[in-house]
């Protein structure tokens, strides 16, 4: 049997959770915020079920088999996006964002952030936020576009 050359591979993990946010933003006037987010600048928010897919990239372990083990994914999930998100008011209850609108975009950076802070460096590959069925946001670490 012939030795083989490193396999990469995705792996991926979901959960849900349930929040509340009102998009607003303090650098526009109240009536800028009504026309831009519409409904969903109710003074008194609205909520989601969102649903987070978080996806890993790296070698397969020749030993293991595995890019990750999925119980630690499992708990590096849970403390960046279940304990700071679940059943929240995302604008009173997260500091974040408190000085972030709480658009499905920042959610998606918010919980970059957080897992890049837990898990292994380089592995983290890409997170998408479902709002909706329709509404869907990925985000892969990406700062800015040079224009």
């Amino acid at each position: 049997m012939s030795p083989r050359s490193a396999r990469l591979a995705r792996l991926s993990r979901s959960v849900t959770f349930s929040a509340s946010h009102r998009l607003h933003s303090k650098s526009l006037s109240d009536e800028e915020n009504l026309k831009v987010f519409g409904k969903c600048n109710n003074p008194n928010g609205h909520g989601h079920n969102y649903k987070v897919i978080v996806t890993v990239r790296g070698e397969i372990d020749p030993v293991s088999g595995m890019v990750m083990n999925l119980t630690e994914l499992k708990e590096y999930m849970q403390e960046a996006i279940m304990e700071p998100l679940d059943h929240k008011n995302l604008d009173k209850d997260v500091p974040y964002f408190s000085e972030v609108v709480s658009t499905t975009e920042n959610i998606a950076v918010f919980i970059w952030d957080s897992l890049q802070q837990l898990l292994p460096k380089g592995i983290l590959y890409k997170v998408e936020v479902h709002e909706t069925e329709q509404n869907v946001v990925v985000y892969k670490g990406e700062e800015t576009i040079v224009k």
